[in-house]
Parts: C-alpha cells; sequence; structure tokens
C-alpha cells in the first residue's frame, strides 16, 4: 500500500499579497552615507515595524559573491552523512549542529522539520573572555573543520557583512525612536550575532496531519533579524489583523524583522511579529539567519529610550539573560 504524499493546503495556508505590502527598503543611499539617508530609511523601518514587525532590504551592499559562497557551503554541508554533521554536535552554549527532532518551539504541539548549524562570534572583547564559562553564550564555535573547512572559510565573510549592514540598520532605528543615530553602538562593542544556517526538508501529508511545521510559529528572541533565504518560499508573516502573508522570496534582498528584545526595549512601539516556516516547494529549502543582538552584558531598558518610570512596561534586563530563558523552553540541549 502506498503512502499519501500530497498535502493538505488548507492547513497553514497564507494569503499572497503584492510585494510592497511588506516593505522593500533601498539601502543605496544609506550603506553610502549620503544626506539624509538615515532618516529616509528610519521613517520607512518604523512604519513597517509598527505596522508588520517585517521588512525586505535591497542594495545592502553584500557582494554576490560573497553571497553565493556562504549558500554554496551552506547547502553542501546539509547534504554531508549525519555521521559526519553529528561529529560538530550542538551544545548548551548553542554552538554546532542540532539534528530534526531537537527544535520545539513555545506552544507547538510537537518539533519542528528543520536542521540547524548554530555559530556566533569568532572572539570577545576582553572583558567578556572572562565570562567562558559562565556565561554559556559567551563561548567558542564548534566547527566542523576536520571534515568539512569550506563552512567556516566561506560562511564568516558573510556573517561579518551581514553585521556591518546590521549596524547601519540599528543606526536608522535609533532615529525612529528619537534617538541619536549612534545610540545602539555602545550596546554592541562585541555583540553576540548569533547565526543559524537552517534546512528544511520538505512537509509531507504525515507532518501536516501531525502540525509539524518546518518552523513553528514564533517570534525571535532577540533584537534584529537578518535572513537570506532561498528561492523556494516557506516563510509565513502573521499581520496585525492575525492573517498569514505569504513573504514571497524577492531575489536580491534581505528579509529583515524585529525581535522581541526590540520590542521590549522600544515599550512595544515596534513589533515582533509572529511567523512561522513551512516548505510545500517540492524542493529542499536553506536559509542563513543572523540575529543581530547585542553585547551579552548589555542592558536592555526601557528608559534608555525615554520612557519614563510609571510608562515602561519591562523592567531592565540583560541580553544574554533573556536569550538564555527563550533557548532553554525552546530547544531539547537544555532539558
Amino acid at each position: 500500500m502506498s503512502s499519501v504524499t500530497t498535502t493538505n493546503t488548507a492547513y497553514a495556508d497564507a494569503r499572497s499579497v503584492d510585494l510592497d505590502y511588506i516593505p522593500v527598503i533601498d539601502l543605496v543611499d544609506l550603506m553610502s552615507g549620503a544626506p539624509g539617508a538615515v532618516e529616509d530609511v528610519a521613517r520607512q523601518i518604523v512604519d513597517a515595524s509598527t505596522r508588520i514587525g517585517f521588512f525586505y532590504i535591497r542594495n545592502h551592499s553584500i557582494s554576490q559573491d560573497v553571497i553565493d559562497k556562504a549558500g554554496k557551503a551552506m547547502r553542501d554541508y546539509f547534504s554531508l552523512p549525519q555521521e559526519t554533521k553529528a561529529l560538530a554536535p550542538v551544545n548548551t552554549s548553542q554552538r554546532g549542529w542540532m539534528a530534526t527532532g531537537m527544535a520545539k518551539l513555545e506552544g507547538s504541539k510537537t518539533h519542528d522539520l528543520k536542521e540547524i548549524f548554530f555559530w556566533g562570534p569568532e572572539s570577545w572583547h576582553p572583558r567578556l573572555n572572562v565570562r567562558k564559562g559562565v556565561d554559556s553564550l559567551v563561548a567558542d564555535n564548534v566547527w566542523p573543520d576536520a571534515a568539512f573547512p569550506a563552512l567556516r572559510q566561506d560562511l564568516l565573510p558573510y556573517y561579518l557583512e551581514v553585521q556591518r549592514v546590521g549596524l547601519r540598520l540599528l543606526s536608522a532605528i535609533a532615529v525612529g525612536l528619537g534617538r541619536s543615530p549612534d545610540f545602539f553602538q555602545g550596546k554592541y562593542t562585541s555583540p553576540m550575532a548569533r547565526g543559524q544556517l537552517v534546512y528544511y526538508p520538505v512537509s509531507t501529508a504525515k507532518d501536516e496531519s501531525e502540525e509539524r511545521f518546518g518552523s513553528a510559529p514564533h517570534t525571535d528572541f532577540g533584537v534584529l533579524t537578518l535572513l537570506l533565504q532561498d528561492m523556494n518560499g516557506g516563510l509565513q508573516v502573521q499581520n496585525r489583523a492575525g492573517e498569514w502573508i505569504a513573504a514571497t522570496p524577492i531575489p536580491g534582498t534581505l528579509v529583515c524583522n524585529i525581535g522581541d528584545l526590540l520590542n521590549r526595549w522600544s515599550n512595544e512601539t515596534l513589533s515582533s511579529n509572529l511567523h512561522r516556516v513551512i516548505n510545500r516547494s517540492g524542493n529542499e529549502r536553506h536559509s542563513i539567519a543572523i540575529f543581530f543582538d547585542p553585547d551579552p552584558d548589555a542592558v536592555v531598558d526601557p528608559t534608555d529610550l525615554g520612557f519614563p518610570e510609571g510608562v515602561e512596561k519591562f523592567p531592565p534586563i540583560s541580553a544574554s539573560d533573556y536569550i538564555h530563558g527563550k533557548n532553554k523552553k525552546n530547544f531539547a540541549q537544555y532539558k
């Protein structure tokens, strides 16, 4: 008896929208330092981030060669045998390879389909080096150098370029929130900048009958996410009306979204929206996410952004403590 391979498209359906529904922001002037560019991009980001929490960026100045090499290294890595990937197993510093079944997001009925490779900074500010062994997020990376040295070699140039773009975006976000462009700089002297390579197999009828997603509905934990997605689609974003919208891949862009820490920092001015992934493309789906989060010891406090005591909705918390709390609720290696 053959298995059923068709899927129920009514399950986890999302509405297709015009490509400008989720704004596409051109960064050519911001990246070149053109006069007035910070203010112009600030207006666009704040509009998108108060309305839906997501936006695309184009003309971000990351070369296509750097992107292509990182993408190829990712695809080649995930195609390795399981036993080879398992030579660099994920740990509680959130470094290394995580097999399918180890990510179960808060509120979901079952584990996600995805595989993940995690990494972070290659080095830390001297003041943070002394926290190794105390704060597990201040840690060394776990690279599969013996089996697959191309992963580190071809991924890190992309990782560094995304951080450069992220700092420019944060300068615009600061202006949009009524602060100087350098507001975030003191919180990003040695950022966590958590990276994930993510592999999504094709969703099957069995997966959908068990309400299993590639990535179940969730918000991101940190400040700002910059995502490189392939052209297979599958990312869905919930708007303020509670409707799921397809975030269609647009060539030459990255998808950006506000995370929980920036939502908290901005006293909920900027929206950290639910999103999910379900891969019905018929092809394997790959993405590179950089969660551009501040220094582990950075204190996230709404009063820093001008919200007076008594009006702020959240007490101060360190970036590391917040991320730790979320990791422990979502990933099996902490159980």
